[in-house]
Parts: structure tokens; C-alpha cells; sequence
């Protein structure tokens, strides 16, 4: 499952630095603007502390983590929808990722030039929002006039909605306010404004990049942050790209956890980044344990027995029978798949069962 959460931000926020510390692939990191030119694409192992578990449990041969892909886009800059600097290659990459991770700069440096002169990360997101909802009223306003004709005349029922969804989002772009604040009412609504492949109705979580002192706590200008997206229905995180580079720099799991306590962090903020990307892309893991492999698989939110079994191979979905379903917990309490089955612990589910995060699945099928 090939899903992408694409990194944009301004130059100079951070955004290489901290796509280093995801990905074994190195951009180019430099104190000026456009050192990303093309996209670059980190596939990124999603921590996951439940599979160093089962792995304890059954000796596996091999363990395979799910991972999710970070694309560092090129930085943006005002009137990118009108082409200056990079921007229509900016919008082109952009629209092609499921989710945007917004960096932010809140921090000071003065050797490190801000592209506007000084550090206002509200002002900063507002530069990219305005691009990206100006590009996105463009869409809107090309679609209205394709459809309003037959929307108006009453004899295209599919029209009539198409056109209530951009009027809605219309007004709210007009407004200043980003197309994943309107509020879409049936399943009609929602598959038309998928279609539009809107920039702002894409989630979105903001990474405040701080400094050494603020990593755990934050400062003036993540609270500035916060208060800026609090109706965005959008989340925020802090990360200090700084340490986060130098915690890649280290060798061993062991140095890389002394060095965290030493700044008063309990998990690397890479770490929570990536966990929050996943989450973001609303996916959720179910895992297979036994002696050849412990492995996770990604599946989408409100995916259903046979959907995650096509997951594993399509022929699973095809000829799908019954799912065998082990609770995590039960699980790591009985210590292996036979005890939990003589405890009665083992659930035997069907076509309905819509899969939890953590289930350890065994898919029967027959083809």
C-alpha cells in the first residue's frame, strides 16, 4: 500500500535536514534556497514495539516492519502560483501525496538566513496556505462553470451536487480558509470532492521545528502555531531537527536513548514524526507471527477481513473463507498461538469483521 506524505515548508525551515534524518537518502542540505530540486523519496520503517515482542515470543527468522513513503518537495515561496521560484513544479508534486507534513521555523539562528528576513511561523504557513488555496480556487472556479449550466437547469442530479460541493468550497476559499475545513454531508459530497483532488483538503499536520531548549516543551512560537491551526481540524509537532541529526549520527540503539534522556525526551521526535505521518494517512497495522517471519501490514482505517487478507495477496481476497483473529494482548499473556487457542482466546471471524489495529490475523482461503 503506496501512500505518500509529501514534507513542504519555505526554504530554509529545516525540511532537508529533517527528510535526512527520516530517510537513508540524503538531499542535499544547505543554507540556501532550492538545494531540493527534485522530489525526494525516503521509504521509512513505521517503530513499532509490538514486533520486537512477538519476536521475543517466536524466534522468527526474519522480522519485517511496514514502512510509509516521505517525499521532501522542493521549497515554496510567495506567488508559487504564478509560477515564481519552483512553484508549478511545487504544485504538481504536491498534489500527488495523500498527506502534507507542513515544517515550520521556530527557532532562531542568525546564521541561518529566513527567506522573509525574520522568524514568523504563522506568517510562513499562511504564505504556503494562500498559494495552495489560490491554486485550489483556480480548480474550482474552472469546475463551476463546467457544471453550473446543467446544475441550474434541474435535469442532472449529479451536476446539482457537484455544484452545492464547490459552491461550498468556493466560499470557504474565498475566505481565507482551507478546503478541509468545509464539512461535507453524504457520501455523494465526499466521492465528488475527491475527484477534485483539492491541495487544501488534504490532512495536514504542522512540524514546528524548534530548537535544543524548546524539544520538549516548546516556545513562543509553537503556541503561536497552535492557536493559528486550532479550527484546522490539523495536528501539531515538535521536533528539534538539530538533535534529531545528531541522534542519526549515532551508532547504537543504546547511545541514541542516553543521548534522548540527556535532552529529557522519551522518543526521538523522527520517531513520533513517523508515527504521526502513518496516523495521519488514517492507517492503522495487523500482524502475522510465527517461526519463519513476524511481519506488520499496512492496512487502511475501516478495512474489513477480506480487504486486509487481499493485503497479503489478492488470491486471499479472492477466495476468502474465515480470518483467525488473535488479540495482541492475549497474545503476549499466553506466550504463543497454542496456548492461546486452548485458553479459547482465538477469534474465528467472517466477511464483516472489521479488522482492529494489532490484530494478529491468519487468513483460511481457497482458490
Amino acid at each position: 500500500m503506496s501512500l505518500q506524505c509529501g514534507i513542504v515548508g519555505l526554504p530554509n525551515v529545516g525540511k532537508s535536514t529533517l527528510f535526512n534524518c527520516l530517510s537513508n537518502a540524503k538531499a542535499q542540505s544547505a543554507n540556501f534556497p532550492f538545494c531540493t530540486i527534485e522530489p525526494n523519496v525516503g521509504v521509512i520503517t513505521v517503530p513499532d514495539e509490538r514486533l520486537n515482542k512477538l519476536a521475543e515470543l517466536c524466534k522468527p527468522q526474519r522480522v519485517i516492519p511496514t514502512t510509509v513513503e516521505i517525499v521532501d518537495i522542493a521549497g515554496l515561496v510567495k506567488g508559487a502560483s504564478k509560477g515564481e521560484g519552483l512553484g508549478n513544479k511545487f504544485l504538481a508534486n504536491i498534489r500527488e501525496t495523500d498527506a502534507i507534513l507542513h515544517v515550520l521555523r521556530c527557532f532562531e539562528d542568525p546564521n541561518v538566513v529566513h527567506v522573509d528576513g525574520s522568524v514568523d511561523p504563522v506568517r510562513d504557513k499562511e504564505i504556503i496556505d494562500a498559494e495552495l488555496m489560490i491554486k485550489d480556487l483556480e480548480t474550482v472556479d474552472s469546475r463551476i462553470q463546467k457544471v453550473q449550466k446543467q446544475a441550474q437547469t434541474g435535469g442532472d442530479k449529479q451536476a446539482k451536487v457537484a455544484y452545492d460541493v464547490l459552491v461550498k468550497y468556493k466560499t470557504a476559499l474565498e475566505q481565507g480558509k482551507p478546503a478541509r475545513t468545509v464539512t461535507l454531508d453524504n457520501k455523494d459530497e465526499q466521492t465528488i470532492a475527491h475527484d477534485l483532488f483539492l491541495l487544501t483538503s488534504k490532512p495536514v499536520m504542522y512540524v514546528c521545528n524548534v530548537d535544543e531548549s524548546s524539544a520538549v516543551n516548546g516556545n513562543k512560537y509553537v503556541e503561536q502555531v497552535r492557536e493559528a491551526v486550532k479550527n484546522e481540524n490539523a495536528e501539531v509537532l515538535i521536533v528539534a531537527a538539530k538533535i534529531e541529526s545528531e541522534i542519526a549520527e549515532l551508532e547504537t540503539y543504546e547511545e541514541r536513548q542516553m543521548f534522548l534522556e540527556e535532552v529529557g525526551l522519551k522518543e526521538s521526535g523522527v520517531a513520533r514524526l513517523i508515527k504521526a505521518a502513518y496516523h495521519l494517512l488514517k492507517l492503522k497495522t495487523f500482524l502475522t507471527a510465527g517461526a519463519d517471519e513476524v511481519r506488520a501490514w499496512t492496512f487502511m482505517d475501516g478495512f474489513k477481513a477480506p480487504q486486509c487478507a487481499g493485503v497479503i495477496h489478492t488470491d486471499f481476497e479472492k477466495g476468502f473463507i474465515r480470518a483467525e483473529v488473535i488479540k495482541y494482548a492475549d497474545f503476549i499473556q499466553y506466550g504463543s498461538e497454542s496456548a492461546v487457542k486452548e485458553a479459547g482466546k482465538l477469534g474465528v471471524e467472517g466477511k464483516e469483521y472489521l479488522v482492529q489495529d494489532g490484530d494478529i490475523m491468519h487468513f483460511r482461503f481457497n482458490v
